[in-house]
C-alpha cells in the first residue's frame, strides 16, 4: 500500500476539493482513453523505470538497463503462465440463496458466502474515494503498477527479510483475487504484475473499480463492499457516514485484524488513519473529519431480517432447489425462491403446535435439566455466556443456568448479564416424569424442582411473568394444504427446527389409525354402498399364524347393526373391519390408492381398515384434500416460483388445479394466493366421484357435530369436517380435517414410537392443535356452502334399518346416488334382524386395538 502524501491526481487538473470530491466525480471516459496501450515487456520495464528515475530514485544507468533486460528475459519466460484475462468480462458475482413467503416475506437465506453485487454507479464517489486514500492513492495515474509503492516495498523487504510493506496496486489485487493464489513467491508477484498490465490495457477504471470492489474479502464471510455494508451497519452503500465508509475501506489490508466485531481497538486506529488520509488529499473538510474521527463503532453483526421464520419449510425449499440447480449454483446464482406459504397461517400453525406440545408436557410431567453445570459459583459472566451460547436457541424458550436455589425462590442466569428468579408458583407445574402415565408429587419447594447449577428453560406468560418450561419430549407436526390446488400453506415438523431438525411433516411415516377410515367407507360407497348401508359393529375374529386376531372397539362394547353414516362418526372399529371383510381388501386397497397413497403403504389384510399402514401427514393432507374439494386428486406443491438475481423468471410452477366453482358457492377467490390470470385450469384428475365425495364430506361434518371431535364444536362453522384418529396404545394423536378451501392434519407422537400415555386420544392431543390452528385459519373466511352434485336424490330412510321409509318418526333424509336409491342397503344386504356369521378368513399376524 502506498503512504505518500500527495494529493491523488484524477483528472490531470491537479484539482482535488472536497466539493468536487462529493457532487463531481469525473464520469468514466471512454474505455480507449482510459486503458494503456500494450507494449512488450522490455518496453513496459524501462518505462518503469524511468517513472521511478523521474520520481527522484537514484537508479544507476548501467543497472537500469541490466535490470531491465534481465527483468525482460524472466516476464518472456513467464508470459505462458499468465491467465488469460477475457473471463472477467463474464464475470458472475455470487449471492445466496433467499427463500420467501408468498406474500415476500424473507424466510431464509442459505449460502456459503455473504455477497451483494452493485454497479460502479451504485457506489457513492466518497466511498471509492476511501478506498483509493486506503489502498492506493495514485490508481487514477498509474497503468496497473505503482512503481513507487512497489519499489518501496522491494527495498523493505531486501531490508528486513520480510514483507513489511504493502506494493499492490488496486488492480493488482484485482489480479490477485481473480485469477492468484495468496502464495508469497517471487513468481506470482511477477505473474500479478502482468496481468495487472493486462487488466489497464483491456478495462477502464471504472470497471478494475467494479471488479474490485465487488470482489474484496472484508472478513466474516463478506465478499464486496455491498454485502460488508449490510452485515457491518445493516445498510445500504447510500446510508453509509463518512466514518462508516473509513472503516469499511480499511478491512482489506486485514480483515481479521482490523474488525470492528473481534479487534475494535485496532480496527478504530485503522479507520482513522484513512480519515487523516482522506482529509489531507481533501476528500473532506475539517468538519466531516472531526466528526467522523470522534464517531463511536457502531459495527454490529448481520443477522438476516428474517420476517418469517420457517425452519421445516426454509429447508425443504433449499432442499428442492439444490436438487433442481446443483449444490454449487443453487448458493452463488442469487437465486430468489417464493413459495406458497402464507405468513399468518405459518405464524398459526406454530403457535398452535407448539402450544399443544407443551399442554402434553404439563399433562405428564417434568422431565428434568437440560444439562448440568459444576460450580456455577466460580464461573464468570463470560464463561456462563460461552455454556449457554452452546444451548440450541428454541423461539419463545431461553435457556438459563440456576445460579441458587432455595425453598423460596430461584435465581436463572439467563446471559449478557441478565437474570431472572422463579418462585413456588411458577415452577409448582413441574411433577416429575416418571412414565408416560405417572407422575412424581407436586412441588412445595423451589428446590423441589431446579437445583444450582441445571441448565433449563424459561417462557415468559401473557403477563409478562416468567415460569420454569422446557422443549416437550414428544413430536408432533402440522400442516396445512389448500384443495384447489395442493399449495402447502402451512407446514410445521415439529416443537422447533433449532431444536431439531427431523421433519415430521414430511418425513415421518406412522400409523393413520382411524383417521384412515373415511377413505375405506369411499371404497365402500364406490361399491355401491350407502352412508344408509347397515354394518355390523359386532365381535370379529380371524384365525392367523400368530393365534386369532381379534379387533376392538376403543369402549370394548358392540352396537350391533349399525349404518355406516354412524359407524364412521363414532368410528367403530368392528365395523369397518366387518365391511371389509364383506368387500375384499384387494378391492378397497385398489380404490384407496386413487387418493395418492402408495401401494406398499397399504397392507394386504384387514388390519388395513383400521389404518395400520404408514402414512405422513402431508401424505394424509392430499387424501384428505379429495374429500375438501369434490373429488379431485392434488398434489402438494411448495415453490410457486424461482427467479435469479435480476428478477428472471426461472421456473414457475403450473399445478392441476380441482374445479373449486364446481363444488362450492364461497367467493374462493378470497383464499387463493395464485399467479396473474390463473384459473381452474390444468384441471387436476378426477379421483373419486364427486357424489361420493359429498356424501363422505357429510359424514365427517357428523364427526364433529355427534362424533369424537365435538371440542371442534367451540370453532361455532358449520362447514368444517374431519376425522380423529388413535393408534395401538396412543402411540400416534391425529386429526384430519378441513373447510373445503384447506386442509389440515395434526400429529402427535413420540419420534422413537413409544406410548403417549392414557387418555392421549386422537380427540385429545391432535384435536386440540387442529381447533387452535383452525381457529386463526379460518377467522376471515366466508362459511362454504357445498353444492350438491348432479345424480342424487334425496331419500328419507329409517334410523334403524336404513331403508327406506315414508315415516317422518326416526327418519332422515340420506342424499343417495340415483342409482342406488331403490337399494340404500348396498350390495350384499345387513338386515336389522340377521343371522350371526362365523368368521372365514385367515390373515397374517396382526395388532390389537388399534383405533
Amino acid at each position: 500500500m502506498d503512504h505518500d502524501h500527495n494529493a491523488p491526481d484524477r483528472d490531470g487538473s491537479g484539482r482535488s476539493g472536497t466539493a468536487q470530491a462529493r457532487t463531481q466525480r469525473p464520469p468514466a471516459a471512454p474505455r480507449k482513453g482510459r486503458r494503456r496501450q500494450p507494449q512488450g515487456p522490455v518496453l513496459g520495464i524501462l518505462d518503469w523505470l524511468a517513472r521511478l528515475v523521474k520520481a527522484g530514485l537514484a537508479i544507476p544507468f548501467d543497472l537500469a538497463v541490466l535490470g531491465a533486460v534481465a527483468a525482460a528475459v524472466v516476464v518472456q519466460a513467464l508470459e505462458p503462465e499468465v491467465p488469460p484475462i477475457e473471463a472477467l468480462t463474464e464475470i458472475e458475482f455470487e449471492e445466496p440463496l433467499r427463500i420467501f413467503a408468498a406474500n415476500g416475506a424473507l424466510m431464509a437465506e442459505f449460502g456459503v458466502q455473504r455477497r451483494r453485487a452493485v454497479a460502479i454507479d451504485e457506489i457513492p464517489p466518497l466511498l471509492i474515494e476511501a478506498f483509493i486514500s486506503a489502498e492506493d492513492s495514485r490508481f487514477f495515474t498509474h497503468d496497473g503498477i505503482d512503481a513507487i509503492g512497489l519499489t518501496r516495498a522491494a527495498l523493505s523487504v531486501a531490508k528486513s527479510g520480510e514483507a513489511t510493506q504493502g506494493g499492490s496496486t488496486i488492480t493488482m489485487q484485482v489480479a490477485r483475487n481473480f485469477f492468484l493464489t495468496r502464495e508469497k513467491t517471487i513468481k506470482r508477484k511477477l505473474i500479478e504484475i502482468m496481468l495487472a498490465w493486462k487488466l489497464e490495457a483491456r478495462l477502464s477504471k471504472d470497471e478494475i473499480l467494479s471488479l474490485y470492489l465487488n470482489k474484496i474479502f472484508f472478513g466474516h464471510r463478506a465478499y464486496g463492499v455491498a454485502a460488508a455494508a449490510e452485515f457491518y451497519y445493516q445498510k445500504s452503500l447510500a446510508q453509509l457516514t463518512v466514518a462508516e465508509m473509513a472503516m469499511l475501506a480499511g478491512l482489506p489490508k486485514a480483515p481479521s485484524a482490523n474488525n470492528p466485531l473481534s479487534n475494535p481497538e485496532r480496527a478504530r486506529e485503522r479507520r482513522d488513519y484513512i480519515l487523516e488520509r482522506m482529509h489531507r488529499f481533501g476528500y473532506i473538510d475539517d468538519t466531516d473529519f472531526l466528526l467522523a474521527s470522534t464517531a463511536p463503532l457502531s459495527a454490529q453483526r448481520y443477522l438476516p431480517a428474517i420476517e418469517l421464520r420457517a425452519g421445516y419449510l426454509a429447508e425443504m425449499a433449499r432442499q428442492a432447489v439444490v436438487e433442481r440447480y446443483g449444490q454449487e449454483d443453487a448458493y452463488r446464482l442469487g437465486l430468489r425462491v417464493y413459495t406458497t406459504v402464507d405468513a399468518g397461517l405459518q405464524r398459526a400453525s406454530d403457535a398452535a403446535l407448539r402450544k399443544g406440545l407443551r399442554a402434553y408436557n404439563r399433562r405428564h410431567g417434568y422431565h428434568g435439566p437440560e444439562a448440568r453445570v459444576e460450580h456455577v459459583g466460580a464461573k464468570t459472566d463470560e464463561a456462563l455466556d460461552a455454556l449457554l451460547a452452546e444451548r440450541p436457541r428454541v423461539p419463545g424458550l431461553p435457556v438459563g443456568i440456576v445460579l441458587s436455589a432455595s425453598a423460596a425462590r430461584a435465581e436463572v442466569y439467563l446471559g449478557q448479564g441478565e437474570t431472572h428468579d422463579l418462585e413456588l408458583a411458577q415452577v409448582k407445574w413441574a411433577r416429575r416424569f416418571r412414565s408416560e402415565n405417572a407422575r412424581g408429587r407436586t412441588p412445595r419447594r423451589v428446590t423441589d424442582a431446579v437445583a444450582v447449577g441445571d441448565v433449563i428453560r424459561l417462557r415468559q406468560t401473557e403477563d409478562g411473568a416468567w415460569r420454569l418450561a422446557q422443549v416437550p419430549k414428544v413430536g408432533g407436526a402440522l400442516v396445512a394444504l389448500a384443495p384447489e390446488d395442493g399449495a402447502i400453506r402451512a407446514l410445521s415438523g415439529g416443537y422447533a427446527f433449532e431444536w431439531s431438525k427431523f421433519n415430521r411433516a414430511v418425513d415421518a411415516k406412522r400409523q393413520p389409525g382411524s383417521t384412515f377410515k373415511p377413505f375405506v367407507y369411499a371404497a365402500a360407497l364406490d361399491k355401491g354402498y350407502t352412508p344408509a348401508s347397515l354394518v355390523r359393529d359386532e365381535r370379529f375374529e380371524l384365525p392367523s399364524a400368530g393365534g386369532v386376531w381379534r379387533p376392538k372397539n376403543a369402549d370394548g362394547k358392540f352396537m350391533g347393526p349399525i349404518r355406516i353414516r354412524v359407524a364412521l362418526t363414532k368410528s367403530r372399529n368392528l365395523a369397518v373391519v366387518n365391511l371389509v371383510d364383506r368387500m375384499s381388501v384387494d378391492d378397497a386397497r385398489e380404490y384407496i390408492q386413487h387418493f395418492g397413497f402408495a401401494p406398499e403403504t397399504i397392507p394386504r389384510d384387514l388390519s388395513m381398515a383400521l389404518g395400520s399402514g404408514s402414512v405422513t401427514p402431508l401424505e394424509l393432507a392430499r387424501g384428505f384434500s379429495v374429500f375438501a374439494n369434490g373429488g379431485y386428486r392434488v398434489q402438494p406443491y411448495l415453490i410457486e416460483r424461482i427467479e435469479d438475481a435480476q428478477g428472471q423468471r426461472l421456473f414457475e410452477a403450473q399445478p392441476l388445479r380441482a374445479c373449486m366453482t364446481c363444488w362450492i358457492d364461497a367467493d374462493v377467490d378470497s383464499a387463493r394466493v395464485l399467479p396473474i390470470g390463473a384459473s381452474d385450469d390444468p384441471r387436476a384428475p378426477l379421483a373419486i366421484d364427486p357424489r361420493i365425495a359429498y356424501n363422505i364430506d357429510s359424514m365427517l361434518k357428523d364427526v364433529i357435530r355427534s362424533g369424537t371431535a365435538t371440542r371442534a364444536r367451540r370453532l361455532k362453522r358449520e362447514d368444517i369436517a374431519g376425522k380423529t384418529g388413535t393408534t395401538n396404545e396412543s402411540r400416534d394423536s391425529w386429526f384430519a380435517g378441513y373447510q373445503p378451501q384447506l386442509t389440515a392434519v395434526a400429529w402427535v407422537g413420540r419420534d422413537d414410537n413409544s406410548p403417549l400415555g392414557r387418555g392421549e386420544w386422537g380427540g385429545t392431543a391432535a384435536l386440540g392443535i387442529w381447533i387452535d390452528f383452525m381457529e386463526e385459519a379460518l377467522a376471515d373466511l366466508p362459511v362454504a356452502t357445498i353444492k350438491r352434485p348432479e345424480g342424487m336424490v334425496p331419500v328419507r330412510i329409517s334410523l334403524h334399518s336404513g331403508e327406506a321409509t315414508p315415516s317422518r318418526s326416526g327418519s332422515r333424509i340420506e342424499y343417495i346416488r340415483d342409482e342406488y336409491r331403490l337399494m340404500t342397503l348396498g350390495p350384499d344386504p345387513v338386515r336389522y334382524s340377521r343371522q350371526e356369521e362365523t368368521p372365514r378368513r385367515t390373515a397374517p399376524r396382526m395388532l390389537d386395538e388399534l383405533f
